[in-house]
Order: C-alpha cells, then structure tokens, then sequence
C-alpha cells in the first residue's frame, strides 16, 4: 500500500497556486510538504520535482531564462515516474507540456526567438484544462 502524503492539503494548496501562476508561492508551500518527506524515498523525489517546477517558472516570470532551464531540466528528471506517488495527477500531461517549455528555453537561451508555450497545469487525469483546481482525497 503506498504511503500518503502527511500534508495533503499543503499538496493540494501547492499545486492550486501553481496552477494560478503564483510560483514563488507553490515553490513554498510545496517544500513545506517535501521538507519532512522521508528521505531517500521515491515520493520524496517527486515531490522535489514538484517544488523545483515550481522554482523554474519563477525563475521564467523574472526574465530569468537561463535560470528556469536549469532548475526545469532537474525538475523533469526527478518527476520520472512521478505517477506511481501521486497516481491521480496526469503526469503524461504534464511532462508534454513540460517538454514544450524545455524546447522553447533551450531556444530562448541561444538567442533565438521562440513562441512562449501555454503554462502548465497540474491537473487531475481526465479533467479538462481550466477546471477547477486538484482536489487530492485525505486518509
């Protein structure tokens, strides 16, 4: 069985300002969960995956491109398998959108021009873009 979250709701608020774009604000409240997350597990991983995609698009939001890529390329790498701590999230989603924002950075940090992607959105699978925020059960 696989262990919850002891702060769902911190999750769950974390992800809702993510999805509103307020990044410095999800980056907090998410390392706020990740901080007492057991270490070396695999949910603790994803949760820094989490917070550091978080991280990267405050850095985007402050002209900081070269910053966001950094932090968004460490961030991918450890939201890999992120579906198997948070199963109801859609991460394949998520990781396309991601991916479209790796390209359009890397772009941006050679001087090329490139079109800015759509934010992401943290969202539950099957739920349309634009709904209302990750409603993530308590145990």
């Amino acid at each position: 069985m696989k262990k919850m979250i002891a702060d769902s709701i911190g999750l769950t608020r974390g992800i809702d300002l993510f999805n509103q774009a307020h990044f410095y604000d999800a980056h907090e409240v998410l390392e706020d969960v990740w901080r007492p997350s057991p270490r070396g597990s695999t949910q603790r991983k994803h949760l820094q995956g989490l917070v550091q995609m978080a991280v990267a698009f405050h850095h985007e939001s402050r002209a900081n491109s070269i910053g966001a890529r950094s932090v968004l390329d460490r961030a991918c790498r450890n939201l890999a398998g992120a579906e198997d701590s948070f199963p109801q999230l859609d991460f394949a989603r998520l990781r396309a959108e991601l991916a479209d924002w790796q390209q359009h950075l890397a772009e941006v940090c050679v001087g090329r021009k490139s079109l800015r992607p759509t934010l992401p959105c943290i969202i539950l699978r099957g739920r349309a873009r634009g709904r209302s925020p990750v409603k993530i059960s308590k145990k």
